[in-house]
């Protein structure tokens, strides 16, 4: 009699134990990669490059196809990510300075804030870009507000990206190993050789800002190019093997594979198409020491992890090696970073909850990096007031199930020029403008994009001939995403009656595009000033 009491003691234990499992919210962990293209993982057809723990990712996960950024350019798609908002409505469009402000208001609800309202622990490791400070970054004072005053309990990365200065690590507030007598100054763009010396790099890594700042030597020393990727990596599990019972969010914003491409020795002459494939290598490292770190804690199977990319590839010194090696950073999509063409904003995006999210399987949905907001309030089972919901949809059910209508209905996207601001509504892309409103270099340039770089790699488009634009071509575009999803033809001419519906319902979002806080309104067909990418 006591043994069959035992046993069903031992029984009742197990099973409210599997159901405390259960009901304990999951672990989440997003992973934020730069300027990796739509074409870049052998799981969406790359063979110069190989990336076995993201293929696996996708192989025990979902993998989306028609997945975008906000914008084609990295700090308005961080804000997107991070706040729900569409970047144009902050008047967002390059790269911020160095010297930049917080962008993102303190009061607003971001991604981290959803999961510290439910008790969550939160994270952020890796490329910031999205500025410090009320008025401006100094970073010889501690870096407020910032990281900490947007939800995140601890942060530590790089303050802008690994082409530009200051070339120094952030830990929450400070700048990691500078000391009272030796701060960092800020010089300007003129320092030259009063600016403290940084990682020698030869013109093979790609294009890299001289350092604008001058002092603490022990700071900079403490930060190499080539051991980015190792340092973020082994801090970021640190943090993971640290966690308690807590439930916790970590966020991951790699420096790959952003130029210049400075992967660790280890990786350098691993794949076919030189330091940009070797770039990829590292960051699947880098991947797969996060997955395994978790399977190591005994929390794989209660953790989300979100794989995606910040916009999609630049044709940059690196990109345009890698090309003449055979690979296409987007695959045969038309365009690249910068640039509103679905090769600048498709990217990749993997998702892998054990049990919650069918292994192996593909999506169509059309997301965006901007739902992660409303997703996270979902996933955690918080109601938001629209407001703050902003622009984000809750595309949860795109994750964990298979909806038969779209998850989202439409959606804004925007390049580095606002005259460019675009419309994707079901099959439709609208583009109020020619070309594509980003970079338009030929091969052998820096900032390679646009008509001239289209034709180089062998995509075909009908108002494109010869690297120039068609002087007949429409004043607009038109595409059918569902058949022409590399934008071969513009059909604006054939469809006037979509156009004139497009046009209608773009208009409604570019009549309230405004800037920064404090700035003069410009309308969405002025250019921007330009910004160091």
């Amino acid at each position: 009699m006591k043994l069959k009491k035992m046993i069903g003691v031992t029984l009742l234990s197990a099973v409210s134990s599997i159901s405390n499992a259960e009901q304990s919210p999951p672990n989440v962990v997003l992973i934020f990669a730069d300027d990796l293209g739509y074409g870049d993982l052998s799981c969406q057809g790359a063979t110069k490059v190989q990336t076995p723990n993201i293929d696996k990712l996708a192989a025990d996960g979902r993998r989306f196809t028609d997945a975008h950024s906000a914008s084609a350019v990295c700090t308005p798609s961080r804000y997107g990510l991070i706040t729900g908002e569409y970047p144009m409505r902050a008047g967002l469009w390059g790269p911020c300075p160095p010297t930049s402000k917080l962008l993102i208001d303190v009061d607003r609800l971001t991604i981290a804030k959803v999961f510290k309202n439910k008790g969550y622990e939160t994270s952020c490791f890796g490329k910031w870009h999205l500025g410090f400070g009320d008025e401006k970054a100094d970073y010889s004072k501690p870096l407020r507000p910032g990281p900490q005053d947007l939800g995140f309990d601890y942060y530590f990365g790089v303050p802008v990206v690994n082409s530009a200065p200051p070339y120094v690590y952030v830990e929450n507030d400070r700048v990691v190993g500078m000391t009272e007598n030796d701060p960092i100054v800020y010089l300007g763009k003129n320092a030259g050789k009063k600016a403290t010396p940084i990682t020698p790099l030869t013109k093979e890594h790609g294009n890299r800002v001289p350092n604008w700042f001058g002092g603490a030597a022990e700071a900079h020393k403490l930060y190499n190019d080539f051991e980015l990727g190792t340092t973020l990596t082994e801090r970021a599990t640190k943090w993971i093997r640290e966690r308690d019972k807590k439930p916790f969010f970590l966020y991951l914003a790699t420096t790959n594979i952003h130029h210049p491409f400075t992967p660790a020795p280890r990786f350098q002459g691993t794949s076919q198409c030189g330091l940009y494939g070797d770039f990829i290598h590292e960051l699947d490292w880098m991947v797969g020491e996060i997955t395994k770190t978790l399977e190591e804690q005994g929390i794989a199977d209660n953790t989300l992890v979100i794989f995606t990319s910040d916009n999609g590839g630049m044709f940059n010194h690196g990109g345009q090696d890698a090309f003449k090696h055979g690979h296409k950073q987007n695959g045969d999509l038309l365009g690249f970073k910068f640039g509103i063409w679905e090769g600048g904003h498709r990217v990749p995006f993997i998702a892998k909850w054990p049990g919650k999210i069918k292994a192996g399987t593909t999506s169509s949905q059309l997301i965006c990096n901007v739902d992660m907001l409303a997703t996270f309030a979902a996933l955690t089972k918080q109601k938001v007031a629209p407001d703050q919901m902003a622009d984000s949809v809750n595309v949860l059910p795109a994750l964990v199930s298979e909806p038969t209508s779209p998850v989202r209905e439409h959606l804004i996207l925007s390049p580095r020029q606002s005259s460019h601001i675009s419309l994707r509504k079901g099959k439709w892309m609208y583009i109020p403008a020619r070309s594509s409103g980003g970079f338009t270099g030929g091969p052998g340039t820096h900032g390679a994009g646009g008509p001239p770089s289209v034709s180089a790699v062998g995509s075909s488009n009908s108002d494109i001939e010869n690297g120039k634009i068609k002087k007949n071509a429409p004043p607009a575009q038109l595409y059918n995403l569902e058949t022409d999803v590399n934008q071969t033809k513009n059909v604006y001419k054939e469809h006037p009656e979509v156009v004139k519906e497009m046009e209608a319902m773009l208009k409604t979002y570019t009549s309230t595009v405004k800037l920064e806080k404090g700035k003069r309104k410009k309308r969405p067909n002025q250019k921007p000033k330009q910004a160091q990418p």
